[in-house]
């Protein structure tokens, strides 16, 4: 593996009146392609400000992020906005679909942003659904809508999946079939997966675990023999 994540002393303030929040306090850790990746702590440890931080959706207060040897945490807004269509796939908890497009459409929404246009229906194949094509959000099952999330995420070709609680509002057979495709592209395609949960379950099918307590890390640890999905309780 190489290295395609490094945090160096990343914090993230947020200011309120005479009150200083740090979401993010020094953060310093590394994260290699193809890891499948934890990051696990309670509400308001920091979880998502991580999430938001590295999908370039927020930035840094202070320190570095360096993502494909790139310092992403200096890009302007325009290089912010190239950097999380050519390099990030976003997966949601609540799928954040179009409801008046359908899957195919939801997917194919991606070619008003990238210059090689993509095809979806080979996407909604990868994840069990190309007879699904022409429905509309609301004729799909939540499982269904996640897998449609999955395969919008998957057209842009990603160097990393950043996954918000992809499982949280899902039945626990649904959430294995999820996890078991996210898996598998980390294992297959050399995906790199990061995951904020609670599901402390998940940890066990991980190359690195992250927690994260009031901003900071408070462990990390790295699984040298991960569990295969089927070892775990869902």
């Amino acid at each position: 593996m190489s290295q395609l994540i490094k945090f160096k002393n990343v914090t993230k303030e947020y200011v309120t009146g005479e009150n200083i929040l740090k979401a993010a306090d020094s953060l310093n850790f590394m994260i290699e392609r193809g890891e499948f990746v934890v990051i696990l702590g309670p509400s308001g440890s920091g979880k998502s400000t991580l999430l938001n931080l590295l999908g370039g959706l927020d930035k840094v207060t202070d320190g570095e992020i360096i993502v494909n040897n790139k310092i992403i945490s200096q890009f302007n807004d325009n290089e912010l906005t190239k950097y999380r269509a050519e390099e990030i796939g976003f997966i949601f908890q609540f799928y954040n679909l179009i409801p008046n497009l359908t899957a195919l459409e939801n997917i194919e929404l991606i070619n008003d942003i990238v210059e090689t246009k993509i095809g979806g229906l080979s996407y909604l194949e990868q994840v069990d659904l190309l007879s699904h094509a022409d429905n509309f959000p609301a004729e799909l099952s939540g499982g269904e809508q996640q897998r449609v999330s999955i395969a919008r995420a998957l057209a842009k070709q990603p160097s990393m999946l950043l996954c918000d609680e992809p499982t949280g509002a899902l039945d626990s057979e649904t959430g294995y079939n999820i996890i078991k495709i996210l898996l598998n592209l980390s294992k297959q395609e050399n995906t790199t997966v990061i995951i904020v949960t609670h599901n402390i379950e998940l940890s066990k099918l991980a190359n690195k675990v992250i927690y994260l307590k009031n901003g900071r890390i408070d462990d990390m640890v790295i699984n040298d023999n991960p569990k295969n999905i089927d070892e775990i309780e869902w």
